[in-house]
């Protein structure tokens, strides 16, 4: 099971952190999450483009498991799930700002282009 992969023994600080990370969509769902708020699964999918329904649930049930995010379910039809940050997830956020800083320096130094996503 995942959740038991992610229990080290890790190398070092930087090792445990990038493990709870890893995967292209987990820190772009951080950031989704920081700046809109709690959302629903649909527009989470919407606001990462490209990241299939298998991905993004599959992300967010580790990042859930690892206490980052929070799953809230309202019994109503139709069903109603709506995922946000856990007081973990914010702190995580906070400590990857840097490395957002470095990347949009970086994104200025070479020229890339940034991707505009309508939400």
């Amino acid at each position: 099971m995942a959740s038991s992969a992610r229990r080290g023994p890790y190398f070092c600080g930087i090792d445990a952190a990038m493990d709870v990370v890893a995967g292209k969509w987990k820190s772009l769902i951080l950031w989704e999450l920081h700046h809109h708020g709690t959302r629903r699964f649909a527009e989470l999918r919407r606001g990462l483009p490209g990241v299939s329904e298998k991905m993004l649930v599959q992300h967010l049930r580790e990042m859930e498991e690892d206490g980052l995010v929070h799953r809230e379910v309202y019994r109503e039809v139709p069903p109603k799930v709506e995922y946000s940050l856990t007081e973990h997830g914010v702190s995580l956020n906070a400590a990857l700002a840097p490395l957002g800083a470095w990347g949009t320096e970086r994104m200025a130094r070479i020229g890339a282009a940034k991707v505009s996503v309508d939400a």
